[in-house]
């Protein structure tokens, strides 16, 4: 994947959408937007119960594929703090989380974003969303021990999913 090149969706949930990457992947984010975690090392440690983007290997490099914690079916010991940790995508969008050209949600957009392709109207919302997220790591400043990693492991297992550092 480089500059210029074009990737086409077609998988379970969008076909025929494309973009362009227009910078370099892990590179030139928004000065606002600083993850703790690339969405290869966020699979790797175990998102989502294992069952997040399982069908867009063609999409994104195989090398984020290599040491993700995947799984058919829901299992919430794929993920890091082995919690649930996630609403049904059908509440994200009953809510309107969903936004643009990406409806698996934030994390689909993270890994789009980081691989190059820059949608402005639409990165700047998921921007702000992942800004507003930050609050649930104050939260577990306040009420755990430092030190103490399964306090509050559903939050952490949050924070993890929405690339901040859950280990905080």
């Amino acid at each position: 994947m480089a500059v210029g090149d074009w990737v086409e969706v077609n998988d379970k949930m969008q076909k025929g959408y494309a973009y362009q990457l227009l910078v370099p992947m892990g590179e030139q984010f928004d000065s606002t937007f600083v993850p703790h975690h690339t969405p290869e090392e966020m699979l790797a440690m175990g998102v989502f119960e294992g069952k997040y983007l399982n069908d867009c290997t063609n999409e994104f490099p195989a090398d984020w594929y290599a040491s993700a914690r995947l799984s058919d079916q829901p299992d919430i010991s794929c993920n890091y703090f082995g919690t649930k940790s996630r609403q049904p995508l059908s509440v994200w969008q009953q809510k309107g989380w969903i936004y643009g050209p990406d409806p698996r949600g934030w994390f689909q957009w993270y890994c789009r974003y980081f691989t190059g392709r820059r949608l402005p109207d639409v990165d700047e919302k998921q921007i702000k969303r992942w800004r507003g997220f930050a609050r649930h790591a104050g939260q577990i400043r306040a009420n755990c021990e430092p030190g103490d990693i399964f306090c509050r492991r559903r939050q952490r297992q949050a924070l993890l999913q929405w690339a901040y550092d859950p280990l905080i």
